[in-house]
């Protein structure tokens, strides 16, 4: 109706058609220009007029050169996503003549485009003060992006090498992480977008959103998200209580004392943990959306993407220390199919065994194959096996040749990767023996005697003094308990030769004791941001809290002779998933000492006594 009823197009302004207008500005005449300019940024220009410029301007796009960039510019600018669809269909058209004719224009016609990835800002201003800006919540926003996403298809199509003038504007205008959740969510589901019609960038692409989602994610410690929980949680007690104190004053104590506070919102009480959980359920959606094609794995779309992850992974992950969230994106995709799962524990394995990748990388590796058999539910028994043989048999064959010789002692400089491969072993067989021994008590037992763990825990280099003690000592309880080697007497032996490390520091003297001289830790520790952890949890092994009568178990030693089929009962059933467990965040030296409450989900910093 608006079109009827607009005005009837114009075909002569300011003395001339478009054509002459321009031909005049060659020549120095810039009256009819400067009026050109002027109506083209009128606010309140119609969509007649626009779609009669437009029109106009795509018969004479051989004029528009470098010379006029100014006039594109302001071209560039007009309000056409908002308007009526004839307005969009000749914008996209006028775009596709622009770029086609004068290429020079392509990089202003791009950062246009991805200035639409966001949702426009809008300022409210009172008494010439801006009293807000925030995201404008229109509701056409997803028709919008569904344009712009049109007009760069409609660019890609004309200008063949889009792609690569592309990727810096979409590095540049990536949003600062302290802006809203709302315009950090629209820009990277805009760029994972862009992937699906330009593949090519698709690596870039995944590589810059992870490098982003990386920088939030060590900005948050674990510790930082856990006490803004906590803070949070006290808050809303005590706005509860205040609210039973003005409302409920004749309600008994009885009832108030039985009264229990829950909060169902999802939203993370950190702010920079709340982007990073938007960030992460858009990634995990994206890499559903690609893996399966009408609900069924497609093999091949899931073998690239995994090689793009790994390759992403490899770049900015495997070297940055203590990331807690990102990482997994790799768990994530490997729970899809267990080919997957072995690929990556192979890649990790290359990474460990090669002497010539740095000794921290190695190290690293080691982490996370140790933490990733142990927590990842998808991985069966017989691939655990298969990796410990491997891990096992290097750990025997790197003391047949270091366990003699100049450097036969304790020394993590020396040996980092070697220790990291003993805890990766240790830590996966505390939390996957009981499968080993499932089923068949004797012929887990044989399997697990097959390892030799005596002459690893016994050798000159000594892991048991460089490994985080509540792995130790869990290890120690479980390998004495099933009688594969006593390792009390060298923890003993290593307590007695402990020695503080003291530091002289402004404030006098500090006497430190490390317990974690690897600085190890395991990259797929309990997940923590509440709407993507409802991907991870179904497919992860959480730890059970051990009561009275387990750590009591394993004080005793399981009898010779034992019948084959008896279990042991150091975890009581499956592994249920329980949040109220006492933890280790092994990088540091307070929670091996202290074992916050708050830390959930780990194996306990437990003491299990030596026996009499």
């Amino acid at each position: 109706d608006e079109f009827i009823s607009s005005p009837p197009r114009k075909t002569v302004r300011f003395g001339g058609t478009l054509t002459d207008i321009l031909l005049k500005y060659d020549k120095g005449e810039t009256t009819d220009f400067e009026l050109l300019k002027h109506q083209l940024s009128d606010p309140d220009i119609k969509d007649a007029q626009i779609i009669n410029w437009l029109h106009e301007f795509r018969a004479s796009v051989a004029y528009l050169t470098k010379e006029l960039e100014q006039l594109v510019s302001i071209l560039l600018k007009l309000p056409w996503l908002r308007r009526s669809r004839e307005v969009v269909e000749e914008y996209l058209g006028f775009l596709g003549n622009l770029v086609s004719a004068q290429t020079v224009h392509l990089r202003p016609c791009l950062r246009m485009i991805v200035s639409h990835f966001v949702p426009p800002r809008i300022t409210i201003r009172e008494d010439d003060v801006d009293i807000s800006d925030s995201d404008d919540d229109d509701e056409n926003l997803s028709e919008n992006f569904n344009t712009c996403h049109r007009a760069l298809q409609t660019v890609a199509r004309y200008v063949p090498s889009t792609p690569q003038f592309l990727m810096p504007i979409l590095v540049e205008n990536f949003p600062f992480i302290n802006k809203s959740e709302r315009t950090l969510e629209c820009y990277v589901h805009n760029l994972l977008r862009v992937t699906m019609y330009l593949p090519t960038l698709r690596l870039q692409i995944l590589e810059l959103i992870i490098e982003k989602l990386l920088k939030l994610d060590v900005s948050t410690p674990q510790q930082d998200i856990e006490d803004a929980e906590e803070t949070a949680n006290n808050s809303d007690s005590e706005e509860k209580s205040t609210e039973e104190g003005l409302f409920d004053m004749e309600e008994d104590e009885e009832r108030k004392g039985s009264k229990v506070v829950s909060s169902s919102s999802d939203r993370m009480a950190h702010p920079l943990a709340e982007r990073l959980d938007i960030l992460m359920t858009i990634l995990f959606s994206y890499i559903k959306d690609v893996c399966h094609v009408d609900g069924k794995l497609d093999i091949n779309n899931t073998k690239d993407l995994y090689r793009d992850l790994v390759s992403v992974f490899d770049k900015l992950i495997l070297p940055t220390h203590a990331s807690c969230h990102i990482q997994y994106f790799m768990f994530y995709i490997c729970s899809f199919k267990l080919g997957l799962a072995e690929a990556f524990l192979d890649h990790l394995w290359k990474k460990l065994h090669d002497p010539n990748n740095p000794s921290v990388i190695r190290q690293t590796a080691g982490s996370y194959i140790g933490s990733f058999l142990a927590r990842a539910k998808f991985i069966p028994v017989v691939t655990v096996k298969a990796c410990l043989d491997l891990l096992v048999n290097w750990m025997h064959k790197y003391i047949d040749n270091q366990d003699t010789g100049a450097n036969a002692y304790c020394d993590v400089a020396l040996h980092g990767p070697f220790y990291s491969t003993c805890q990766a072993v240790f830590y996966t067989l505390i939390f996957r023996h009981k499968q080993l021994l499932d089923g068949n008590l004797r012929k887990g037992l044989s399997y697990l005697q097959s390892l030799n763990f005596e002459r690893i825990v016994m050798c000159q280099l000594n892991p048991l003094k460089i490994c985080i003690p509540s792995v130790v000592n869990l290890f120690a309880a479980i390998t004495r308990k099933y009688q594969l080697v006593f390792c009390y007497t060298i923890i003993e032996r290593n307590n007695r030769q402990f020695i503080p490390v003291v530091r002289s520091g402004t404030g006098g003297d500090l006497v430190q004791t490390c317990t974690n001289p690897l600085d190890s830790f395991f990259p797929f520790d309990p997940y923590m941001l509440k709407r993507s952890k409802k991907t991870i949890d179904p497919l992860y092994q959480f730890w059970e809290e051990l009561s009275a009568e387990d750590l009591e178990n394993l004080k005793k030693p399981i009898k010779k002779g034992t019948s084959e089929d008896e279990d042991d009962d150091f975890l009581k059933g499956e592994t249920p998933q329980n949040d109220g467990v006492v933890g280790i965040a092994p990088n540091s030296y307070e929670s091996n000492t202290r074992s916050p409450v708050s830390s959930i989900g780990s194996p306990p910093d437990c003491y299990v006594p030596y026996p009499q």
